[in-house]
């Protein structure tokens, strides 16, 4: 799947499985076409997302996978629909416990994502570990950049929008960051963030 510059990633939470639209965004800002629906089953051994080209899971596009079990510094590989891999992510957990921060590469290109806003980082955590407040869901808007390595330049944005459910707006200005590993990158900062 080729290069994708700007989608939408909205959670739909069931029972067993956490569901991602990944979508295109219209001009206007509102949802367009699907791209891909995603699924992540809980409980599994290694963590693994499946891409498909429908809701009703019929064509299989493209997912990533955990390399390690239970592990919050587990590496992730991402794979095209032919079970090739073609990229990798994972967090650094050490950097991660006061601000949020991943590698990601692809296509020969390393990258670092951190949250954009050190005050945010640090009022989620404090938030979370006070006894019964931090039982009180507050949707702390927070957004993640990522840059290449090698010249400091932006490859990918997720942006977290005030919604009832988990929205995000994504932006990847680096052609060379194709639509699977973008997505990827996108629904596990949501599915795997408090790990």
């Amino acid at each position: 799947m080729a290069h994708v510059s700007k989608f939408l990633v909205k959670q739909r939470i069931t029972m067993m499985v956490n569901r991602y639209e990944v979508r295109e965004e219209n001009a206007d800002g509102t949802e367009g076409a699907l791209l891909a629906f995603a699924q992540q089953k809980r409980m599994q051994f290694k963590e693994e997302v499946n891409f498909y080209a429908d809701e009703g899971r019929t064509q299989k596009l493209f997912s990533f996978k955990a390399r390690q079990g239970f592990d919050v510094r587990a590496e992730h590989d991402v794979f095209d629909e032919g079970g090739n891999a073609i990229g990798y992510f994972k967090k650094e957990f050490a950097a991660s416990l006061l601000r949020s921060t991943w590698q990601m590469s692809y296509a020969g290109v390393n990258t670092r994502g951190q949250e954009r806003n050190e005050l945010i980082a640090i009022l989620r955590r404090i938030w979370e570990w006070i006894p019964v407040v931090g039982d009180i869901w507050i949707p702390f808007l927070f957004h993640f950049d990522f840059v290449d390595q090698a010249t400091g330049e932006q490859v990918m944005s997720s942006e977290r929008k005030a919604a009832i459910r988990d929205r995000y707006v994504v932006h990847v200005p680096d052609s060379r960051l194709d639509f699977p590993v973008a997505a990827s990158m996108a629904v596990a900062l949501d599915a795997l963030q408090s790990r």
